[in-house]
């Protein structure tokens, strides 16, 4: 059976539908991206600097965007998960150590991510945020394992829409337009440590690890869910399969930088310009809000925390499980059931539970968040080069390798972060 013969009847409904259809992958990794950990390291970043690093939402947009859309097309092209297509140019031991490195960083931002959304639930509720941390951490753990993938997409594409919220906020504040858009056209260098720590930890929790893994792992179930089911069926790529994915994620990219520039936007016109430039917890971030912006403001913030948790907490799990599974060539897939992929399954509660734990060991949620980015920001560029390597040989990508123009962006993404890391520990 040819991959043609097998391509999702998509293709067939009339183009409105098919617009709708199509958004699936792209969006949810980008829409994952604003994470809570995204969300603290913006409001830091806008607490301390102020409107000083609007222009890096501009920058990392078609960069993060470039990054992923060559992610997705060796998923398509390969039929495999970027650690299996690893796995023609790079030893084991070497793709074992990126996967557990990954796992360490997803863990923790797990944790922070948990603790940032119970706290949340505890200023709407009055409730102990301990009990939010196992409550939400058993919900999406039993939820990741019960339902199948095509649902949990669905769910994951609808919760995108929480961070709109952040949106509304930054015009509910009212800013002063012309001052955003001199901050936001004309790059200010940063300055002395803070400021290029700052810079790797926005680079690295925009253009994130976890999501190179996701998305080309999510470009597989999807073939999957189309009943490409063997290797050999997923192996290359239609036009217009690309072509779809390419909006996809173009789409997707646009969303999550534009709520990273109105998050920093938010607290830079609120938080920095009333001197509250160090930010300890999330809560904290959002009570700030409630006197300087009013409570319509600091109740989207609020929510917001929440509903994007739910989006980014299965995607940490998961992309950490692929990465095992296809290092170790375990059955894997959301669409598996639990007895026929245990290990897979087993990192999925694994860092969850983990992530529960850390928040009873009172680690601070915004500092691990922030220091998860700092570690995504010196791990990435290393993947990257893997990721470029792998997507520009065409015996691997099936004689469909990248773009030179995706090469280029993505070879300039990664001196970009490689340079924004030498900037951190030389100033």
């Amino acid at each position: 059976m040819t991959k043609r013969a097998l391509t999702s009847n998509k293709e067939s409904q009339n183009p409105i539908v098919r617009f709708f259809a199509n958004l699936g992958p792209g969006l949810i990794t980008g829409a994952a991206d604003d994470d809570p950990s995204g969300i603290a390291t913006y409001s830091t970043a806008g607490a301390l600097l102020g409107t000083g690093q609007l222009w890096t939402a501009l920058i990392t947009w078609p960069l993060m965007a470039s990054v992923q859309m060559m992610c997705a097309r060796i998923g398509m092209v390969t039929g495999r998960g970027l650690a299996g297509a690893f796995h023609h140019k790079f030893p084991k031991p070497l793709i074992a150590i990126f996967a557990a490195a990954l796992l360490i960083a997803n863990t923790i931002n797990i944790g922070a991510d948990l603790s940032g959304m119970a706290d949340a639930a505890e200023m709407l509720s009055g409730i102990n945020s301990h009990y939010f941390v196992i409550l939400f951490g058993l919900a999406i753990s039993v939820a990741t394992v019960q339902f199948r993938y095509h649902q949990i997409a669905n769910v994951l594409k609808w919760l995108a829409l929480t961070l709109f919220a952040y949106v509304i906020t930054g015009f509910v504040i009212g800013p002063d337009w012309g001052k955003v858009a001199h901050d936001t056209f004309i790059p200010s260098l940063p300055k002395g440590h803070e400021g290029w720590g700052m810079l790797v930890a926005i680079l690295g929790t925009t253009i994130s690890p976890y999501l190179f893994f996701w998305q080309s792992s999510q470009e597989v179930e999807e073939e999957k869910a189309i009943g490409r089911r063997m290797l050999a069926w997923r192996k290359g790529a239609t036009r217009r399969e690309i072509g779809a994915r390419k909006m996809d994620v173009g789409i997707g990219t646009f969303f999550s930088n534009l709520v990273m520039y109105f998050i920093i936007l938010s607290t830079a016109l609120t938080l920095h310009a009333h001197g509250t430039t160090n930010i300890e917890t999330t809560k904290q971030a959002a009570e700030a809000l409630l006197p300087l912006a009013g409570k319509f403001a600091y109740l989207l913030f609020t929510v917001g925390i929440i509903g994007v948790g739910f989006l980014a907490i299965p995607t940490l799990s998961g992309s950490a499980a692929y990465a095992f599974a296809e290092t170790f060539h375990w059955r894997q897939g959301l669409d598996s059931k639990f007895m026929a992929a245990r290990a897979f399954y087993g990192v999925v509660i694994l860092s969850t539970l983990m992530g529960v734990g850390l928040d009873f060991a009172r680690v601070n949620p915004v500092k691990a968040l922030y220091w998860t980015a700092i570690i995504n920001g010196l791990l990435a560029p290393f993947l990257l080069v893997g990721v470029w390597l792998v997507a520009s040989d065409r015996k691997i990508m099936q004689n469909q390798p990248s773009s030179p123009l995706g090469l280029v962006c993505v070879g300039l993404t990664t001196l970009l972060m490689f340079a924004a890391a030498i900037g951190m520990f030389v100033f």
